[in-house]
């Protein structure tokens, strides 16, 4: 129980995927009970020959939220309050950019209003999702629509539209 104590305090007592909060006190039977979890297991880490500082951290899951040593993909579910056409899958879209950097489109908004909205969540939620992984969430209008990228930033970003930075 020590190893799921120490976790379950780094993490703040909330899931990595739904984000929701986790009862220390519930039976870890129970599908709301806490868990541990990893994105990837060992074994799988190795064959894509990832650094060893690299191998998998475990976070603190719901039991029916839990991956199962990376069995099954992670997916990080868009809130039914926020109004997005085409989302982007947000844990494939970190680990692109913690990988590679550049750019990913997350999603496309019909107002400004909304695009904001999805600009705050997505900026909130990748710092507890990745918190090492420095983003820019950026608002640009295309054709009507309000297109809602982020980027990893070089050491000179260049500052269009609306940028919020964490670190």
């Amino acid at each position: 129980m020590g190893q799921l104590q120490d976790v379950g305090e780094a993490d703040g007592w909330r899931c990595w995927l739904c984000d929701e909060p986790v009862d220390p006190d519930m039976s870890p039977n129970d599908p709301r009970g806490a868990s541990l979890d990893t994105r990837i297991s060992k074994g799988r880490a190795k064959k894509k020959k990832q650094d060893k500082g690299d191998l998998p951290t475990e976070r603190l899951a719901h039991k029916s939220c839990n991956t199962g040593k990376g069995s099954n993909d992670p997916v990080v579910p868009w809130p039914d309050h926020l109004i997005v056409v085409d989302p982007a899958p947000i844990i494939a879209a970190a680990e692109r950019l913690q990988r590679k950097g550049g750019r990913e489109a997350m999603a496309r908004c019909p107002t400004r209003e909304d695009a904001d909205a999805v600009a705050e969540w997505l900026f909130d939620r990748l710092s507890r999702l990745a918190p090492g992984l420095k983003v820019q969430t950026e608002i640009t209008n295309t054709g009507g629509q309000h297109l809602e990228p982020i980027r990893k930033p070089r050491q000179t970003p260049q500052i269009r539209g609306q940028e919020r930075v964490f670190g």
